[in-house]
C-alpha cells in the first residue's frame, strides 16, 4: 500500500536544500514516489494510508555513523573513571555472548528508530545477531566485525577474527538493509600483517572498513615509535586509504594527514563523534579543515557508553557548541550544515548518497517527521535551527525505513520498548556479576 504524507514542511537536504513550507510526499513500495507543494498535489489518496504531518518538519533519516550497539549494558558504568577503556570495557567485553549482543542491539536500534535515526554503522562483537536484528527491527545497518589482536568473546586470535569476517561478508552481501564491514578496532591494537589481510579482504570484496584513527594520544605515539609514522600516514602505507575507509573521530589530525585524506579519491570519512570526544576529554576533532580541503565528514554518537545517548538531536547541538567555542567564531557550521552532516554527509561516507540521504523521487523512503506542537518548538523562525537548538529526540512524531513505518505517534510501531528492554535485562545477570567484580577491586585498590 502507498502512504501519502501531508501537510508537511518538508526539509529535502537535496543539493539544492530544496524546502516545501505544506508539502507532501508520496511512498511506493520502499521508494519515494512524488514530492512538492500541496497546492500541486494530485492523486487520489481514497486508496492510501495518509499520515498528516499536521505542519511537522519532514527531513531524511538521521545517520548515526559510528557506533557500538552491543555496548547498552555499559551505560552509565564508570563514566568519570580515568582509563575506563582498559579497567572496565576491555574485561567486561569478555563475558559477552550472542544473546546480550542481540539483546542489546534490538534495544539501542528502539532507541534510534525513536529518535529519528534510520541507518548506523556499528562495530562489535558477534556481527553475524546483530545483522540478525536489523532484519527483525527492519532496521538499515553498516555491521562491522571487530577485529583486535588480543583473544576476544568471539574469536582467539585476530587472523581468526578476519576468517569469521569473510565468512560474514560473504553470508551477508547484497542484502536489502544489512552492509557487512570489516571493524579493525584501532591504529595501534593489530599487527601489520593482520592489517594487509584486512586490506586485501576489503579490497577483494568491495566490505567497507571502520576504524578508531587518531583518537587517543597514546595511539600517535605508539605508532609513531613503532613504526615512525603518523596515523593516517601508517594507514597510507598499509593501502587503507586506496579502501572504502571510514575514520572514527580523527580528533588529532595534522595538516599533512588531512592532505592525505584529501588526496584519497573520495574513498575516505571520518565519523565526527564529538559527545563521546568532549566528555573523554579527547579534544575537538578539525572538522572544519577537513571539509574544507573536501573530506567527507558525517556525525555519530560512539557507543552508548562513551555518549551515553544514541540520539543525533545531542550531537548536532554539541557539535554547534564546541566547534563555534573552539574556532571562537559564532558563524562556524550554521544550524543548516550540521542538519545536513547528520542526514546525507552520513549518506556519502557509507556510500549509499545515490540511495538514501536527501528525500528526493526515486529514493529509499528513509524518513523521520519532527512534530512541532511541543513547548520547545515555537516558534520557529529558522526550521534548521529548530532541529539543532531546540529539538530533542521526544520530538520526533514518526519513522520510516525503506518505506516500512516503524515508529508512529512517537511509539514503536511492531516492537515493544517494555518487552525490549526486560529481554535486555534478563541477559544481563552476568554482566552484572562481573560489574561488582570489578567495583570490588576498584574499591581494594
Amino acid at each position: 500500500m502507498a502512504t501519502l504524507i501531508k501537510n508537511a514542511h518538508i526539509l529535502t537536504m537535496d543539493d539544492q536544500l530544496t524546502e516545501y513550507e505544506c508539502g507532501f510526499l508520496l511512498i511506493e513500495d520502499s521508494q519515494i514516489k512524488m514530492i512538492g507543494e500541496m497546492s500541486k498535489l494530485a492523486v487520489d489518496s481514497e486508496s492510501m494510508e495518509v499520515v498528516d504531518a499536521k505542519g511537522g518538519l519532514l527531513l531524511p533519516g538521521f545517520i548515526n555513523l559510528h557506533t557500538h550497539l552491543g555496548m547498552i549494558p555499559f551505560r552509565s558504568l564508570g563514566d568519570d573513571t580515568p582509563d575506563r577503556l582498559r579497567r572496565f570495557l576491555f574485561p567486561l567485553e569478555q563475558v559477552m555472548t550472542p544473546e546480550l549482543v542481540a539483546a542489546s542491539s534490538e534495544y539501542a536500534m528502539a532507541e534510534l528508530m525513536l529518535s529519528g535515526t534510520t541507518t548506523f554503522s556499528d562495530m562489535y562483537y558477534f556481527e553475524d545477531v546483530v545483522a540478525k536484528s536489523c532484519e527483525k527491527m527492519k532496521m538499515r545497518g553498516f555491521v562491522g566485525q571487530t577485529i583486535i589482536d588480543m583473544t576476544t568473546c568471539d574469536y582467539r586470535t585476530a587472523a581468526e577474527a578476519i576468517e569469521g569476517c569473510r565468512e560474514f561478508i560473504n553470508g551477508w552481501q547484497n542484502h536489502e538493509l544489512v552492509t557487512p564491514m570489516i571493524a579493525p578496532h584501532a591504529t595501534n591494537t593489530n599487527r601489520v600483517e593482520d592489517f594487509k589481510s584486512i586490506v586485501a579482504l576489503s579490497l577483494e570484496t568491495g566490505a567497507p572498513i571502520m576504524m578508531h584513527v587518531s583518537e587517543m594520544d597514546y595511539e600517535l605515539t605508539e605508532i609513531k615509535e613503532a613504526y615512525g609514522f603518523s596515523p593516517v600516514e601508517f594507514l597510507n602505507e598499509l593501502g587503507f586509504l586506496d579502501c572504502h575507509l571510514i575514520m572514527a573521530h580523527g580528533i588529532l589530525l595534522s595538516d599533512s594527514e588531512i592532505e592525505l585524506l584529501s588526496n584519497a579519491r573520495g574513498l575516505v570519512s571520518v565519523a565526527h563523534c564529538i559527545g563521546a570526544n568532549t566528555k573523554s576529554a579527547k579534544g575537538v576533532a578539525p572538522i572544519k579543515s577537513l571539509l574544507e580541503k573536501g573530506v567527507c565528514v558525517g556525525l555519530g554518537t560512539d557507543g552508548p557508553s562513551s555518549g551515553n545517548t544514541l540520539d543525533m538531536f545531542t550531537q548536532m547541538r554539541m557539535m554547534a557548541n564546541f566547534q563555534k567555542t573552539h574556532l571562537r567564531d559564532r558563524s562556524a557550521f550554521p544550524a543548516k550544515e550540521i542538519v545536513k552532516l547528520a542526514t546525507y554527509g552520513g549518506a556519502k561516507a557509507l556510500g549509499l548518497d545515490g540511495k538514501i540521504g536527501s528525500l528526493e523521487v526515486g529514493k529509499q523512503a528513509d524518513i523521520t517527521l519532527i512534530e512541532t506542537n511541543s513547548v520547545n518548538m515555537f516558534p520557529i523562525f529558522d526550521s534548521y535551527s529548530a532541529i539543532v537548538y531546540s529539538a530533542n529526540a521526544s520530538n520526533v512524531e514518526s519513522t520510516w525505513i525503506n518505506g516500512v513505518q516503524v515508529v508512529s505517534n512517537h511509539e514503536l510501531v511492531e516492537q515493544n520498548l517494555k518487552t525490549l528492554r526486560e529481554g535486555l535485562d534478563s541477559c544481563m545477570v552476568e554482566f552484572r556479576e562481573e560489574v561488582s567484580k570489578i567495583n570490588k577491586t576498584e574499591a581494594d585498590i
